[in-house]
């Protein structure tokens, strides 16, 4: 299992706009082959700030599965013009879980 991270730092005043687009989106990612699960949290410290955290079976689920596909096409319409600046995503490995 990997998980990837993606800080999400959405403008301001666009913030219900964003989780509205972000509910269908998350049907699209939700599609695809190898995707697990996906959690969106809201930052309590800073309010245009989200956390995205998508487990995948494997990296390439993500990086080729997905980021190569059509329907991320369409993710990146639905999504993309909201961030400022664009996220950095990184994956990791599980080392340690109680």
């Amino acid at each position: 299992m990997i998980l990837e991270v993606a800080t999400l730092d959405v403008i301001p005043g666009k913030a219900h706009e964003f989780e509205t687009a972000f509910a269908k989106a998350s049907e699209i990612i939700a599609s695809m082959p190898g995707f697990i699960s996906l959690q969106l949290q809201h930052c309590i410290e800073s309010q245009s700030r989200y956390l995205l955290l998508v487990k995948w079976q494997k990296l390439e689920d993500h990086t080729r599965g997905f980021r190569e596909s059509p329907e991320y096409q369409e993710w990146r319409k639905l999504l993309h013009h909201f961030y400022d600046p664009f996220p950095t995503v990184e994956h990791y490995d599980l080392v340690l879980e109680k």
